[in-house]
């Protein structure tokens, strides 16, 4: 197989592109939960996670509001990293995360993706309003709960985390509770572990 590109490599393109705190910390988060998928179902732990480190490079840049098929965000993006050989099976994986490209997730690094998006978000917005302010105490129950509540975390859209994990074949509590799990072995980086830490 093909050489892949440096995670320190794709780290720098990442913040060269994003200069939103929170974006890059999505992205990292994505990263976290990526590497543990792909250490559970056996599969390439660093190929796995760079899909997930550089899926949103270009979003500030491209936000496309529109959901243009071929234009903006992912696609723009996709055609930068296919200049640099990024592996295809990375590419197709970014452009599957966005329903709208149209583009099937036919891989299980594209479905991993795709269930662990939206659902890194919602995670990160359940620790950010525990008073702790961490993940480490968050619970999967306490994400289920504020998933139902409509008018928390508007931007993140249920319905993806819902056919994310049916996609990916585990059950919605497990792959919650999976990703919280993901995501404390980096808090710190994420900047969740908590009201009084740095």
């Amino acid at each position: 197989p093909e050489a892949l590109p440096r995670r320190e490599d794709a780290l720098a393109l990442m913040e060269q592109w994003t200069a939103s705190d929170s974006l890059r910390k999505h992205m990292l988060a994505v990263e976290g939960a990526m590497r543990a998928y792909a250490a559970h179902f056996g599969d390439d732990v660093e190929r796995w996670g760079l899909a997930g480190l550089i899926h949103d490079f270009d979003y500030e840049r491209y936000p496309n509001a529109a959901h243009a098929t071929d234009a903006e965000h992912p696609a723009e993006g996709v055609r930068v990293l296919r200049a640099l050989r990024y592996p295809e099976d990375v590419l197709q994986a970014i452009l599957g995360h966005a329903d709208y490209t149209g583009v099937a997730r036919e891989t299980p690094m594209a479905r991993a993706l795709y269930a662990v998006d939206e659902l890194c978000g919602l995670i990160t917005a359940c620790a950010l309003v525990r008073p702790s302010r961490s993940v480490n105490d968050l619970e999967a129950s306490s994400v289920r709960k504020k998933m139902k509540d409509k008018a928390f975390a508007r931007g993140v859209n249920r319905d993806d985390v819902l056919r994310g994990a049916a996609e990916l074949g585990v059950e919605l509590d497990a792959h919650i509770a999976f990703a919280i799990g993901a995501l404390r072995e980096r808090a710190a980086l994420l900047g969740l572990s908590g009201a009084g830490a740095p």
